[in-house]
């Protein structure tokens, strides 16, 4: 099987990447700068490199031209809470203007399946409720990032009511070592001691999977999934109390956090983001991860485990895998 993968070089896709290559795929990698680190790694694994830009129709038919894959799997996209407001274009051009491109593109190509990596967020909060697949939105966006997940997914179902043969598989909260979203930002400070013990939201609840989990069963959906499904990829429920306690168990601490009410919290998100910002940080503490940290986003992976027998590790396992590969690579560069 022959892949074109979008996105290669990102969190999710360096790992759906290297299993596809250990799996024997030939992998092409659609790539804006082939001199890219990351890019480089993965060529020197064996995945070939063919330059594209999501933002670039032009550029995207020239690679389907060349590489003519059986497959093409879209992991691309920007993932980022607290964004600055004069950024937000920018992040809509690629989730949902580049998906655009880039399933137009799939299509007259003649691709023989397309599976793109969507989230478990462009469905919303689920209200304390475990759901499956079929879900529908109840609450509005608490974040630009979810508009765009939200629009990203019309634009999908627009091409399979066209007849893209499109499989969409759907993270939830996706952690691993190297995790760029809040959730790592914040844990690698509490690793190396820098976390104010101020948190929020103590029953806001979250479906964690491990992004090695997530790369193999996207792979399994690339390879054996029928057009016009949707896969929920989802370890187990975990809230973020019981995330905090999970962190200080396995670090042998005994912090004692302060649950900020809302006010305070939505508070010190508004005042923690132009600092961060100032020093060239994302804003992982904002609004924007504030109210996005009040919801119950529990989502159910019973059908792609009993279709297709994909073992999903628990939350529980999931940041106790991820915790033990942080300390190491904080061991590796403390030398």
């Amino acid at each position: 099987m022959h892949i074109l993968l979008a996105g290669g070089t990102g969190f999710i896709g360096q790992h759906v990447a290297q299993q596809a290559l250990e799996r024997g795929f030939e992998l092409s990698l659609l790539v804006r700068r082939p001199q890219a680190a990351a890019a480089l790694r993965l060529q020197e694994n064996g995945a070939v490199l063919v330059e594209g830009d999501l933002n670039d129709r032009a550029s995207l038919d020239r690679a389907f031209a060349v590489v003519r894959p059986d497959v093409y799997m879209h992991s691309a996209g920007w993932y980022e809470l607290g964004l600055a407001r004069a950024r937000r274009q920018a992040m809509w051009n690629v989730n949902v203007t580049g998906l655009e491109h880039a399933l137009g593109a799939a299509a007259q190509a003649g691709v023989e399946r397309v599976l793109l990596t969507s989230s478990t967020t462009a469905h919303g909060d689920t209200d304390d409720e475990l759901v499956a697949e079929g879900f529908q939105r109840r609450a509005p966006p608490r974040s630009w990032y979810e508009q765009t997940l939200v629009a990203a997914r019309q634009v999908a179902d627009r091409f399979l009511a066209r007849g893209l043969p499109l499989v969409i598989g759907s993270p939830a909260q996706v952690i691993g070592p190297g995790d760029h979203s809040a959730y790592g930002q914040l844990f690698r400070l509490y690793l190396r001691g820098l976390l104010p013990p101020l948190v929020w939201a103590p029953q806001g609840a979250f479906s964690f999977v491990h992004v090695q989990d997530v790369a193999r069963a996207l792979l399994t959906l690339a390879e054996r999934a029928d057009p016009g499904q949707e896969y929920f990829i989802s370890g187990s429920v975990m809230t973020n109390r019981e995330m905090l306690s999970t962190w200080t168990r396995e670090l042998g601490r005994r912090t004692h956090f302060v649950w900020l009410p809302y006010p305070l919290a939505l508070a010190t998100g508004a005042a923690a983001a132009p600092l961060l910002r100032l020093f060239g940080q994302p804003a992982f503490i904002s609004t924007e991860v504030v109210r996005s940290s009040y919801v119950s986003f529990r989502y159910s992976s019973e059908r792609i485990q009993q279709a297709f027998g994909v073992r999903l590790r628990s939350a529980e396992q999931a940041w106790q895998d991820t915790i033990r590969a942080e300390r190491e690579l904080l061991a590796e560069r403390s030398g």
